[in-house]
């Protein structure tokens, strides 16, 4: 199968589409400024935001006043852009698939006081990731299946690679991947605790780099069989070449020394796509201008092309980082620029350091064949996607059988000892101690110590340590957080965590769909199988009863469970 993309589509702090978008390029115009919609107390850190209020955004939407995420809002432009380029109307036979992580948190940060009294409860599910997700698709059309990767800033990659193996197994006809991310209170105060933030421009891979500047936007595209594609007569942009997932199964938050993660995703992309590392023109890469996050990437860069470095930018000075969206957002970043032949250039470097890549600097023009678009999340989950100019053919299903080999549901506190020490234990919220045990479990069970995959399902993802930081960011009016329930709040932190404990450098995903989370989960694992990508996986089912959200949800006749589930799958 050759896998064609039919359509693009762009929203961030340079442009509301792509046209805008590739002139801020072409102009080397960055959009990161004085904040203007957030209301942060933290009015000295600059942010990419995208230049409309809500409101605006629901004018040119054409919307009534139903309640959405600004996530939603932004999404729906993007995707809009993306169909209408391709020219293609949903159907059954379409697969949306959207990462992000933020979902409803504005909406959930700005009721929270109206929500503890009683109030405004209508907005409540749409502090769901996958709600965000669902408010996109109902005004997109049909889908015949929709899905949320939440892995932090490598979710959009991730949507990108869950559809491309939806359609090489059949399963869709044609896909709508990428992700949305507004800038939210609680992200942007949990970025600050880590003391990751610049007070100016970032610089990425710059010796004076300090951080990174948090952005929003989204990215959507369009990709279908090349043959049906030239079928119905669209324009075809370009084509997915090779793509991989992988586990730097090192930290939380920070990357390893060698960059192992991204070397091992790099790697495996180039494999899929059978290219050599001199095969690539441009690398888009990661670079969010963090000390950490530069030379990890820039280690596992030269251990991958060794003295004969491609172009590299980073192009998050330009739109800062969209964290959840960044796949999605630059991947459209890199198609415009092969079809507009340029490299986009690393705005504000200026000095080198040893051991950091030497960017390009300015906007050049050169033809571009083959991309590497990078996408790295906390917890380690690293994503490369490689784009080419001309076909690829990827292999299809052979349709191999799943089996569950073994099911762990009931976990007590002999387990829990047996499996997590006290060490780790004290790190660890109890539902977290519960899950982890329920995993090692399994794995002891059948004998694997390390699956190929690991693959989470939450509907609410760490809800106990959202609402810890949501609280205290509330009360304290964004001073003194503390960022141990940040790094824990995201809903990939178990299967990283998983990862992390056992030493796993495998595929590592995490979805957030609501009730259907786990069929999520499961679609991508028997996907991932029938393609022969992956022979075992370990599958986390989990959910956090939490007083406080859960007393909220009790206004609308709903609550929240303790889930700590085990599946170990094989073919």
């Amino acid at each position: 199968m050759r896998i064609a993309i039919t359509g693009i589509g762009a929203v961030s702090a340079i442009g509301l589409n792509c046209t805008q978008t590739l002139d801020a390029l072409l102009k080397e115009r960055s959009g990161i400024g004085a904040m203007r919609y957030l209301g942060s107390a933290h009015t000295d850190l600059p942010v990419g935001e995208v230049p409309c209020s809500n409101e605006e955004l629901r004018q040119q939407l054409s919307l009534g006043n139903e309640p959405m995420p600004r996530t939603s809002l932004l999404g729906l432009m993007a995707a809009r852009e993306a169909l209408t380029m391709a020219s293609l109307r949903p159907s059954k036979a379409t697969a949306f698939i959207s990462g992000t992580t933020v979902g409803g948190m504005d909406l959930t940060e700005q009721h929270w006081a109206d929500y503890k009294e009683g109030k405004a409860t209508e907005n409540i599910r749409l502090h769901e990731a996958g709600e965000s997700t669902n408010a996109i698709a109902k005004h997109l059309g049909e889908f015949g299946f929709i899905g949320t990767p939440s892995t932090a800033c490598s979710s959009a990659l991730n949507s990108i690679i869950l559809g491309a193996n939806l359609l090489r197994t059949g399963q869709a006809k044609q896909a709508l991947v990428g992700g949305s991310e507004s800038l939210s209170l609680f992200h942007f105060n949990g970025f600050n605790t880590l003391m990751i933030l610049d007070s100016k421009p970032c610089r990425p891979f710059d010796a004076d780099r300090h951080g990174l500047n948090l952005g929003e936007g989204a990215g959507y595209i369009v990709i279908e069989d090349e043959k049906a594609a030239i079928q119905r007569g669209a324009t075809i942009l370009g084509y997915i070449a090779g793509y991989a997932n992988t586990c730097d199964a090192f930290h939380q938050t920070a990357s390893s020394e060698n960059g192992e993660g991204a070397y091992l995703a790099m790697s495996k992309a180039l494999e899929m796509a059978h290219l050599q590392p001199n095969d690539i023109d441009y690398v888009n890469a990661h670079g969010t201008a963090t000390p950490n996050n530069d030379l990890s990437e820039s280690a596992a860069l030269k251990r991958l092309f060794g003295d004969s470095l491609p172009f590299i930018s980073s192009t998050k000075a330009f739109t800062g980082h969209t964290t959840s969206a960044s796949g999605g957002l630059e991947t459209v970043i890199c198609l415009l620029a092969m079809q507009h032949h340029l490299v986009p250039a690393n705005l504000h470097w200026n000095k080198t350091e040893e051991g950091l890549v030497i960017p390009t600097t300015h906007t050049i023009q050169s033809n571009l064949h083959h991309i590497l678009c990078n996408a790295f999340g906390f917890g380690g989950n690293e994503s490369s996607l490689i784009l080419s100019d001309t076909a690829v053919d990827l292999s299809e299903a052979n349709y191999s059988p799943v089996q569950v080999k073994v099911t762990i549901d009931q976990i007590d506190d002999t387990d829990i000892s047996q499996y997590v020490s006290p060490a780790e234990a004290r790190r660890m919220t109890p539902q977290m101690r519960r899950i982890v045990a329920a995993a090692k479990k399994a794995l002891n069970e059948v004998g694997i110590p390390q699956p190929d995959a690991i693959i989470c399902a939450s509907q609410w993802g760490c809800m106990l340590q959202s609402m810890r930081f949501l609280q205290d960011m509330v009360e304290t009016d964004e001073q003194q957080l503390k960022p141990t329930p940040f790094m824990q709040s995201t809903h990939n932190t178990i299967a990283s965590l998983i990862a992390i404990l056992t030493g796993n450098h495998g595929y590592n995903s995490t979805y957030s769909q609501g009730k259907q989370s786990l069929q999520c989960a499961i679609t991508d694992v028997e996907a991932q199988m029938n393609l022969g990508m992956i022979h075992n996986a370990l599958v986390l089912e989990f959910d956090e009863q939490v007083e406080a959200w859960d007393n909220v949800l009790q206004l609308i006749n709903d609550r929240t469970t303790n889930i700590a589930k085990a599946y170990f799958l094989t073919c």
